[in-house]
């Protein structure tokens, strides 16, 4: 399966890709079986195909919470740079699977916080703007209770 978990992230079926990837999740949500993929999910954050993107950005969340390796600490910048990802949809999936990220590494509360009040958004179309904004809003909210409710 490893040799070709990549080429199965990134098959031009989306449809089997994106239910490979939902599988990924569901299952790294109950355990550590896919951390050992952890650098070939991390190798499609820079994917051109923004579905594969988006793809990598939640398997990477859901496995942050087993990274006792601390080999997120190596993505993290490249991860948040998604926060304004060319696509508008890929910047929304990011925003969303950083309240995973955060909860599962609170170390990283901070620096996703400062990246989220200072994302450029200017780029997006104005129909795009309000749901980002809306997200970004959620996200932080959702950091900021779990740092209330920590400490």
């Amino acid at each position: 399966m490893k040799e070709n978990i990549k080429e199965k992230l990134t098959s031009k079926d989306d449809t089997s890709a994106c239910a490979l990837a939902d599988k990924i999740i569901a299952e790294s949500r109950e355990s550590d079986k896919w951390y050992e993929y952890f650098d070939d999910f991390a190798a499609l954050l820079d994917h051109p195909k923004s579905l594969v993107r988006n793809r990598a950005l939640h398997i990477l969340a859901a496995n942050a919470v087993w990274d006792a390796n601390n080999r997120f600490d190596l993505i993290l910048p490249d991860f948040l740079a998604h926060i304004t990802d060319e696509k508008p949809i890929t910047s929304r999936q990011c925003i969303k699977a950083l309240a995973m990220v955060g909860t599962a590494k609170p170390q990283y509360i901070p620096r996703i916080l400062s990246c989220l009040q200072s994302a450029d958004l200017s780029g997006y179309k104005d129909s795009m703007r309000p749901l980002i904004e809306k997200d970004i809003v959620q996200t932080k909210n959702i950091l900021s209770n779990f740092i209330q409710a920590k400490y």
